[in-house]
């Protein structure tokens, strides 16, 4: 690899698919004694993405299933 003027490099397609570094995924250099480090940078999971569906389809008595039928009711309409 070579780096270009303006400071890239091209990662080899083959290192790309198997380390999954598609487009658009960022990368951290981390200085290290034998020279640099390139890691995928680890995205961390919000919380409420871990819970979120985890409801959907259970029946709950007394609370509509449906959050339109829900907002009406609590509306009162």
């Amino acid at each position: 690899m070579r780096v270009s003027e303006r400071g890239q490099i091209t990662i080899p397609k083959r290192l790309r698919d198997r380390y999954g570094m598609n487009h658009n995924v960022e990368v951290e250099i981390t200085p290290t004694d034998e020279g640099l480090l390139l890691r995928k940078q680890t995205v961390v999971e919000h919380p409420v993405d871990r819970v979120s569906g985890i409801l959907d389809g259970v029946e709950q008595p007394g609370i509509p299933s449906d959050v339109d039928e829900y907002i009406e009711e609590i509306r009162g309409r």
